[in-house]
């Protein structure tokens, strides 16, 4: 543990370097955000493979959530509206007519409390009732841990009150090397039957329609940028994927969420997961105007996210699976993201 820096407020921010021979990666308190993941290609050259940048200060500026844990409700809420038990709550609204990724000020803005475990770290979130409009005292904790070459991310929470909760990772993924241009050559396979189709503000109508015969069907390894330009109404909404997917099997239970390949550095991550959907997102927002790692400009599709969680809008949808937790109930989910190579391109 090292202190990177301080925010503008004066308080520390400790950064966390895992390393298990194989994989390095590196986390700091800052919105309990994924820094850096280091790891070899099908030659043993290592790269770092989320976007991000070096400095604490870069992250305490604007930015698309690189690495952070986002809540109290990760995902948009329509209008930023929703109700418990004949409760009205108001978010306030942060992308469009909606509320993202728990307001303006979500928990990607705070310094959690963090202590060392074995073979990681876990950081915990106090968000008071009220906060960002969401009732409840809510007491969050994320624990990352590396062994070998899976990294492990388990969420934690508990309210005193009923509320609403969706915490996921915002990662962002390029196979080649965060710095390496974009991923459209880079292949996705996404265990989802599937998706949930939305209006033009990204809002879940409440559907769940089949991905089959549709440009968001990716059971089987597909090029990102195979067909992200077909004249398709959820591509057009998005400027390419940014879609909820249903993951096959049971929630609660670990099971495969997604795999990702890049046939060219033959690098290989399997996603695991007990939570309900994946965002598959393909940086369609990055545009230029951020600068990363050694100078390099974020480009529109430079990145992908998969994001584990539950479905966007869910307190709005009754056929969704339920994201209130209530007093006296623990909530607990758990994402793994696993490293190997593939043989050379064919």
């Amino acid at each position: 543990m090292a202190i990177w820096g301080h925010t503008e407020k004066g308080e520390a921010v400790p950064i966390y370097t895992l390393t298990s021979g194989k994989i390095e990666v590196r986390v700091t308190a800052y919105g309990a955000r994924l820094v850096s993941i280091k790891t070899p290609d099908r030659n043993g050259k290592v790269e770092d493979i989320v976007l991000g940048y070096d400095s604490l200060q870069d992250y305490l500026k604007p930015n698309p959530y690189f690495g952070a844990i986002v809540g109290r409700y990760g995902n948009r809420i329509g209008q930023g509206k929703f109700s418990i038990d004949g409760k009205h709550y108001q978010i306030p609204i942060n992308n469009g007519p909606n509320a993202l990724h728990g307001g303006p000020v979500g928990f990607d803005k705070h310094v959690w409390q963090s202590h060392e475990v074995p073979d990681g770290v876990e950081f915990t979130h106090v968000s008071p009732d009220g906060d960002m409009g969401f009732p409840g005292k809510l007491t969050a904790k994320v624990k990352y841990t590396l062994a070998g070459n899976t990294l492990r991310i388990d969420y934690y929470a508990t309210t005193d009150k009923p509320t609403i909760l969706n915490l996921t990772n915002h990662a962002y993924f390029n196979l080649h090397g965060n710095d390496k241009g974009n991923v459209l050559d880079q292949e996705i396979e996404l265990n989802a039957d599937k998706y949930t189709p939305t209006d033009a503000g990204l809002i879940p109508t409440g559907k769940e329609d089949p991905v089959a015969g549709t440009p968001l069907d990716f059971r089987k390894l597909t090029p990102i940028g195979a067909r992200i330009n077909d004249n398709f109404e959820a591509l057009k909404y998005a400027g390419g994927y940014d879609q909820n997917f249903i993951v096959n099997g049971k929630p609660g239970t670990l099971r495969l969420a997604a795999i990702a390949e890049d046939p060219v550095s033959g690098r290989k991550m399997t996603v695991d997961t007990t939570q309900p959907g994946v965002q598959f997102y393909s940086g369609n927002f990055l545009d230029g105007t951020l600068t990363g790692r050694h100078g390099i400009k974020y480009q529109k599709h430079s990145a992908f996210c998969l994001e584990t969680q539950h479905f966007p809008d869910s307190p709005n949808h009754p056929n969704f699976p339920s994201a209130v937790l209530r007093p006296g109930e623990t909530f607990h989910q758990t994402t793994t993201y696993t490293f190997n190579t593939i043989g050379a391109a064919k």
